[in-house]
């Protein structure tokens, strides 16, 4: 992330340090039970309770490699279960062998299939020891093709295992490379909501990444975020505001935001935003006008200027000082004399870190 200074002052970083509400819920899958009268429903209560679920495990895991795709739903359904209910059993499902198996249900063309596959390495991408495995084993192109032939369930947790294999930095740049990061911004723009949440956390993660930031750029993610931060009835102005506020560290990123009418809808953010949102949108302004008299000009004219000065009293440092010094800049003479006299404004970039 950035550390700001102008003037001889530092401010810390532009991110904001506290996304963890805003990117909370991406964890286990939220998908349906057995139906509680069926056998299978009762055989894996009965395992979940007990200290040794191993032989049933084993024969799961052998299960999925069966000639029926009954049987090998069932499986992987049960394995999922097993996975999200007792933590425990993460660490033993990979060990038993299921990983490979399971990667190869993702690429069937039954949807069911597939969507329980993709849950199941979701479940099993909770635990750290296995989020490497899960990729060497070669689960990032299958989870990719999920997210663009899957069913919406399917979609949402390729996402939200993308999101879990991410968290360790070279699968970031690997998925980046496979062609996730397109397809996770469709589901930004076009997905249902729980859709837009898994989609945007997943490219908050990824995007920490610089050839991550231009990919998602270059797929049009400013457009879709600019239309979800205006829209306060989304509930995403937050999710989708702390992706913007890790974009915009590139060129790329604020030309395209600029171009897609980010200014106007940031400002009115600073108007009547909540705390947190207000903040986040300094900090993104920040970031567009320290090199660019043009758009601290276009961002004094949308009248930014009296927000911040409200805002500038406010009691959170952070957001008190992130206010002052965009007053400041916004207050400078737009001529070019003031522009190259304003050269001491600059960006230093400090270790990148994770949700």
């Amino acid at each position: 992330m950035e550390n700001y200074s102008y003037m001889g002052r530092s401010f810390g970083d532009l991110s904001i340090n506290d996304d963890s509400a805003a990117f909370s819920d991406c964890n286990s899958d939220r998908s349906g039970e057995f139906s509680s009268a069926s056998s299978q429903s009762r055989r894996l209560l009965i395992a979940c309770a007990s200290e040794d679920s191993d032989e049933l495990i084993h024969q799961l895991v052998s299960d999925l490699e069966s000639c029926s795709i009954d049987e090998q739903k069932q499986a992987a359904m049960e394995i999922r279960l097993l996975a999200k209910n007792k933590p425990e059993n993460r660490i033993k499902i990979a060990r038993a062998g299921a990983i490979k198996p399971l990667i190869s249900l993702i690429s069937s063309s039954d949807p069911q299939l597939l969507e329980y596959g993709v849950t199941a390495i979701l479940n099993l991408s909770l635990c750290d020891e296995n989020k490497e495995l899960i990729a060497s084993s070669g689960a990032i192109k299958p989870l990719v093709r999920a997210l663009k032939v899957g069913t919406s369930t399917a979609k949402e947790n390729a996402a939200c295992a993308l999101l879990r294999l991410s968290q360790i930095e070279e699968i970031k740049i690997a998925i980046g490379r496979s062609g996730a990061i397109p397809l996770l911004v469709n589901l930004l723009e076009n997905g249902n909501f729980r859709g837009k949440k898994d989609a945007s956390t997943a490219l908050y993660s990824l995007c920490s990444v610089k050839e991550n930031k231009i990919r998602a750029v270059q797929a049009g993610i400013m457009k879709a975020l600019v239309e979800l931060v205006a829209d306060f009835g989304s509930n995403m102005v937050d999710k989708s505001t702390f992706v913007l506020s890790v974009l915009v560290s590139v060129p790329e990123a604020r030309t395209a935001l600029v171009e897609e009418g980010g200014i106007p809808v940031l400002v009115e953010i600073i108007e009547v935003g909540s705390q947190r949102q207000k903040e986040i949108a300094v900090a993104v302004l920040l970031q567009i006008c320290e090199d660019s008299v043009a758009y601290r000009t276009m961002v004094a004219r949308e009248g930014a200027i009296p927000p911040l000065v409200a805002l500038s009293q406010s009691v959170t440092s952070r957001a008190k000082q992130k206010a002052e010094t965009l007053v400041e800049l916004l207050r400078q003479p737009r001529s070019v004399n003031a522009a190259a006299r304003s050269s001491d404004v600059s960006v230093e970039v400090s270790p990148q870190t994770q949700m």
